[in-house]
């Protein structure tokens, strides 16, 4: 629990025993224990409202991912696919100049 070992429990439960007194000892445990579930369900809370966002955000990502790829591709096919079909390159054009 928290990491803390029975040794370092018991320490902590005389020293609160000390600090509050058998009768206000109950009480501040229940506050303690209304907090921490208090503090989880808002953590949960905050965690299903933020899941299908982020979720959301993911598939976004792949699809802008998967777009960019595809560009990506039809751009290297392009550049590839130009040099074959003018495979006379430009030396074979026409010069214009003097005649």
């Amino acid at each position: 629990m928290f990491g803390l070992g029975a040794g370092e429990i018991l320490i902590i439960l005389i020293i609160a025993f000390l600090l509050f007194g058998p009768k206000e000892l109950p009480e501040v445990g229940r506050q303690v224990g209304k907090a921490i579930k208090g503090f989880k369900d808002t953590a949960d809370d905050l965690r299903k409202s933020v899941e299908p966002e982020l979720n959301m955000i993911q598939q976004e990502v792949k699809m802008v991912e998967q777009d960019l790829q595809a560009s990506l591709k039809e751009a290297e096919d392009e550049l590839t696919a130009e040099p074959k079909a003018g495979e006379a390159g430009p030396s074979s054009l026409p010069k214009s100049g003097p005649a």
